[in-house]
């Protein structure tokens, strides 16, 4: 099952109508273990290459809409974080980390996360509807 923001959806449904479907390509950074890249899963009619170093070498297809979930996601919560130099990455206090997971769980199920770089702000989200990207196609016209 992939879940993804209404505002990717009408781009991951066109590839699944005419690029064979959506390939997710699964990280296998230690430093960034849940991170996903999306791709068309063809590309000029041939399986879409490897897009980065950090992920998997050959991708989960998903070539049915039905399983593809769209969430509407509401802001619960924002509040500042702050940041270290690791000398290789910038990466979150660990006060800020344990902060963010704290505030992700208050809000409940369904909540994540998004990093506001410019305020230098966390973010928390609620999903607050779900369709599968069948039933969303239908009700926005894809």
């Amino acid at each position: 099952m992939l879940i993804i923001k209404a505002d990717r959806a009408p781009l991951i449904y066109q590839w699944i109508k005419d690029r064979g479907g959506v390939a997710v390509w699964n990280s296998i950074s230690l430093s960034d273990p849940s991170k996903q890249l999306l791709t068309p899963a063809l590309t000029d009619g041939k399986p879409t290459t490897k897009p980065h170093w950090s992920v998997t070498d050959t991708p989960e297809v998903i070539s049915d809409a039905a399983a593809v979930w769209v969430t509407i996601d509401k802001e619960v919560k924002r509040f500042h974080i702050a940041l270290r130099n690791t000398g290789l990455y910038i990466k979150l206090t660990d006060a800020s980390s344990r902060r963010v997971r704290a505030e992700t769980e208050r809000a409940g199920e369904d909540a994540h996360y998004e990093f506001d770089y410019d305020c230098q702000e966390a973010v928390i989200f609620k999903s607050t509807q779900k369709f599968t990207l069948t039933q969303y196609a239908v009700e926005k016209g894809l």
